[in-house]
């Protein structure tokens, strides 16, 4: 059985005024960052795609099978689109983003690349709102949510808006993600975007109106929460040398997600509050190492690496 099956979007990232040789050596958006976090934490994971016949389409192929990541939709694709996404880190730490379109594939992936065997072979089906925006992607997004709900596998889904992809339509976001609600299971979401879905107190009616598990996830000093039913766990800040890091949330999200696979757990009725703040620890460490290390894919650390931070803090 695969681990995690991820669907989505391929960026990467840039720092604007480099040499090429600068390219961060990032798959792209939270599948694919998700996907290689899952890997690097001993998992297996593939994910579905569609990418432009180009070097940059290459690039990113070559990239995630590098990683050990399986690619799912291997077929490359002359007439698409793919979205770039150019980010640099100002004085004050903070990520600088810079959109651009260029041929290649991310937006065509089309429902039919959607194959049931390979929800029906993953134990956790893992997609981001990025996809939901509009085009055949969203539309083989939300089939991808809906099977893997159908097949019994645990959905997982990324609250990741972007407001150059909505058109700064932060309620058009917030509605296609109340959408696909009552397929998912765990929902990862940023303290804006909690905001973005009706601030925290509407949080306990959409959870009980569609039985998901929410994660916070705020890296950093501010630590992270889930809300689980009637609990809310918290697992405590790390101290970090920096401010913010490319792929830091879904280093967080790839070892939370890995964590859930160690422990055992395949189907969402056996997590317990023990188990999830296993999770989180694990996470909340791995996005804190990417962080310190202001990178991308190359600072997403490995299960031993989390494991010997987890050990040092224990003594």
């Amino acid at each position: 059985m695969n681990d995690v099956y991820t669907i989505g979007e391929l960026l990467i990232d840039f720092i604007p005024g480099s040499e090429e040789a600068s390219y961060i050596r990032k798959a792209g958006g939270a599948p694919g960052n998700v996907a290689i976090a899952v890997v690097k934490n001993g998992r297996t994971a593939s994910m579905a795609f569609k990418v432009g016949d180009d070097d940059f389409g290459h690039f990113l192929v070559k990239t995630l099978k590098d990683y050990g990541v399986g690619v799912a939709t291997p077929k490359l694709c002359k007439d698409a689109i793919t979205t770039c996404a150019f980010v640099s880190l100002a004085e004050d730490g903070e990520r600088v983003f810079t959109f651009a379109r260029k041929p290649g594939a991310d937006m065509l992936l089309d429902e039919s690349e959607i194959l049931e065997e390979d929800i029906r072979d993953s134990a956790i089906v893992h997609a981001g709102s990025f996809t939901l925006s509009a085009g055949p992607a969203a539309d083989a997004t939300r089939k991808a949510l809906r099977l893997g709900h159908e097949l019994g596998s645990i959905v997982s889904f990324d609250v990741n808006y972007r407001n150059v992809v909505w058109n700064d339509d932060v309620d058009a976001c917030a509605a296609a993600v109340k959408e696909i609600l009552p397929y998912v299971d765990l929902l990862k979401i940023s303290e804006e975007e909690v905001d973005m879905m009706g601030g925290i107190d509407a949080i306990p009616a959409l959870m009980k109106d569609n039985g998901i598990t929410m994660v916070m996830e705020t890296l950093g000093s501010e630590g992270a929460q889930a809300f689980f039913g009637d609990e809310v766990i918290r697992v405590p800040g790390r101290k970090v040398k920096a401010v913010d890091a490319t792929g830091a949330g879904d280093a967080f999200w790839g070892a939370f997600l890995a964590s859930l696979r160690i422990q055992g757990v395949d189907k969402i009725s056996d997590l317990t509050p023990e188990i999830i703040r296993k999770a989180m620890d694990y996470g909340n460490v791995s996005g804190c190492i990417c962080v310190q290390s202001k990178g991308a894919i190359a600072s997403i650390p490995t299960r031993q690496q989390i494991e010997e931070y987890l050990a040092k803090e224990a003594r």
